[in-house]
């Protein structure tokens, strides 16, 4: 009886390649090109949208509420925060949020960086030039240059303008950001269709939040078939007029995509009987938690508004 033949891998497969360092960090590492960047940016984009609707699934105290619910006690904590006009009583409702999103089991940091780290932030920038005393006279707390004979710079009316309008911002964002994370999408479009929000309306928005996700997927698509055919890559400035072309062709190239697409999607919808409201697998059931959170809502918006007086 012979004996059976060896199934080892070969010897050539088992050696190291020459001039490869087992760490890796042998050659010099290149720059990534804007392109890859704005496509790991878009990739970025649909992770914490996945993760947004991880989170909607979760069972927090915001999680546990009707969306109808939900949607009319942050309308109404919006309009009070709006109207209130003092910085300390704006703090206190910016804790409040925290609090609503440690209760509905979201990540702290996540929710604290997603709320600063975007539109509080440019808001910042747009109302610097308020803090100056030549849009906003006042007490000069920090001296900037002086103008016939006059002294000019930062104010403490100013800075307590600006403040509030940045505590306003932060709290109204991270009102909607709560809204919209712990509640699922398609729940949220039935909600303000129940509520007596146009169909059209719904529609466009429906759709705009599906056709984000196709158009990044499509772009993502593009960019990984251009770097397959790409033999040789090139290098500085070439490489970044070639990047520049490509996203101008791409750049058309998906509009037409969209149009079209666009186009035979509704043809498809109409076909199959849609009509334009949004309609979810469980329907809306109203609870005792419900009815806590809107008498709670209720009565820290009335906190709000006589505090902020």
């Amino acid at each position: 009886m012979t004996a059976p033949a060896s199934t080892s891998a070969p010897a050539w497969l088992l050696q190291p390649e020459l001039g490869l360092c087992p760490c890796g960090c042998i050659g010099r590492r290149r720059k990534g090109s804007f392109v890859g960047k704005t496509l790991a940016g878009a990739s970025g984009v649909l992770r914490q949208a996945i993760y947004s609707e991880d989170v909607a699934a979760a069972k927090g105290l915001l999680q546990r509420l009707d969306p109808r619910v939900k949607l009319l006690s942050m309308l109404g904590l919006l309009i009070a925060v709006a109207l209130v006009h003092s910085l300390p009583v704006l703090a206190g409702a910016y804790v409040v949020t925290v609090a609503l999103a440690v209760a509905s089991g979201l990540s702290l940091g996540y929710f604290i960086k997603r709320v600063w780290l975007f539109i509080p932030i440019f808001t910042g920038i747009v109302v610097l030039p308020a803090t100056l005393s030549v849009v906003t006279p006042g007490d000069v707390l920090l001296p900037l240059w002086h103008w016939h004979g006059h002294t000019h710079g930062v104010t403490e009316q100013g800075l307590h303008g600006a403040g509030i309008i940045i505590a306003r911002v932060a709290t109204s964002i991270s009102l909607v950001v709560l809204l919209t994370l712990t509640t699922p999408w398609a729940r949220l479009l039935a909600a303000l269709r129940a509520l007596g929000v146009p169909k059209i309306f719904v529609l466009i928005i429906g759709m705009a939040y599906r056709y984000l996700f196709l158009l990044l997927d499509a772009v993502d698509d593009m960019y990984t078939a251009r770097k397959a055919r790409t033999l040789v890559p090139d290098g500085g400035r070439r490489q970044t007029k070639a990047g520049r072309a490509f996203v101008a062709a791409g750049a058309g190239t998906l509009f037409g995509k969209a149009h079209q697409l666009s186009e035979e999607v509704h043809q498809a919808m109409t076909a199959r009987g849609y009509t334009g409201d949004a309609r979810t697998l469980h329907g809306f059931r109203l609870s005792p938690l419900d009815g806590w959170f809107v008498a709670g809502a209720a009565l820290f918006a009335t906190a709000l508004l006589v505090a902020g007086r």
